[in-house]
Parts: C-alpha cells; structure tokens; sequence
C-alpha cells in the first residue's frame, strides 16, 4: 500500500511537471502573438494574427490540448496542495521555514489560485465574448477597450506578479521532478528560469499599461 502511494505520487508530479513546461511553452507562443499589439498599424497584424487563431482548424484542435493541459495542471496541482496540507497539520504561519524552501516554493497554492481567477476572468472577456457569443469587435479594439479600464489594467498586473512566483519556483522545479538536476547544469536552468519567471509576466504586464497610458 505505501508502495503504491509512493508510485501515485512521483506519477501526480511528473505529471504536474509535463503539463507546467507545455503551459510555458504555450506563454512564450501566446506572448509573442501577443506582441503585435505594440505594433503601429491601429491594430490590423494583431486582428490578422487573432482571426488565424480562431480559424485554422489545425490551432483549433491544439486547443483542445491546451485546454485539457490546463485542467490536469489545475486538478493535479489541487491535489498535491491537498496532500501536503494533509502531511504538515501545523499551519505554516507557526513553523519555521525550511533554509533550502524559497517564499514562491512555500506560495505555490496561493500564486496558483491567483492564477486561476485570472485565467476565469481572462477567458470571459476575450475567449467568451469573441468565440462564444460572437462578438464581431475587432479583437484588438475588445484589448485596448479592456485595457482601458484601470481596475481591469491593475488586475492584470497583478496576475502577472502571481505569474512571476510561479515560475520562479516552477520552472527549475519541473526539470528537477523529471530528474534533470546535475549540478554541472541545473545552474543554467535555475538561471534561465529566473530570468523566464521576470522577463514573460514583464511582457505580459507592458500590454495593459502600454493601452493605459498611450
């Protein structure tokens, strides 16, 4: 029995780990699309790029990969939180916290759930309202109108912020469960996921406050 709960969870966390370095790797595609919004042509590469996206069958059925990663990564990092709240009854307010542990490790739960609000919020505003309910707005006028609004602008920025605790902690961590963790090279992807963890949610956070203040 304690075998078969060892193999379950080193089988939960490798599956947290694939399912975290698919999500990165979709951040940098959905970034640099997302980049196009910066270029000065009142927003016609940014629709081009959008309208592709929402009509070539080949990015359609990827979505449902996506979509089906998100959801693992969700339920499966509900899961381990679960179990290692289980596993430290003492609430960490009281204890001490481990040398080796960073403050992103120790906020996984919280910068996740941040995450996840977002992502809600995020979904309805653009992938609802364009996909869903047919909304015929140019997508680059529904971003700059969403944009526009300070109290969205400031939301976003903060997910961003949660976005950048994830990853600090995530990205080093995914390769480490996966068993890439030599010393002669988990320095460079330490280092790489350090400046991925700032460089990516920076990118993300210049778009609200690009519309905001232009």
């Amino acid at each position: 029995m304690a075998q078969n709960k060892t193999f379950y969870s080193i089988i939960k966390k490798v599956i947290m780990s694939l399912t975290g370095l698919f999500l990165i790797s979709f951040l940098v595609v959905h970034m640099s699309g997302n980049l196009l919004l910066f270029k000065d042509d009142g927003g016609a590469a940014f629709n081009a790029y959008a309208k592709f996206m929402s009509t070539n069958p080949i990015i359609g059925i990827m979505e449902y990969g996506l979509a089906a990663g998100f959801l693992f990564h969700i339920v499966d990092g509900f899961i381990l939180w679960v179990q290692n709240r289980r596993a430290r009854p003492v609430k960490y307010a009281v204890q001490k916290a481990s040398p080796a542990s960073s403050f992103a490790s120790r906020n996984m739960g919280i910068s996740g759930s941040i995450l996840l609000i977002f992502l809600v919020i995020h979904l309805k505003n653009f992938f609802v309202e364009h996909r869903v309910l047919g909304n015929e707005t140019p997508m680059y006028d529904l971003v700059a109108q969403a944009f526009s609004n300070p109290y969205y602008s400031a939301m976003y920025v903060a997910a961003m912020v949660g976005l950048g605790m994830h990853l600090a902690h995530g990205f080093s961590s995914a390769f480490q469960t996966l068993g890439l963790r030599h010393k002669s090279y988990f320095w460079l992807i330490r280092a790489v996921g350090l400046i991925f963890s700032i460089a990516v949610p920076a990118g993300f956070a210049s778009m609200p406050i690009y519309f905001l203040f232009q």
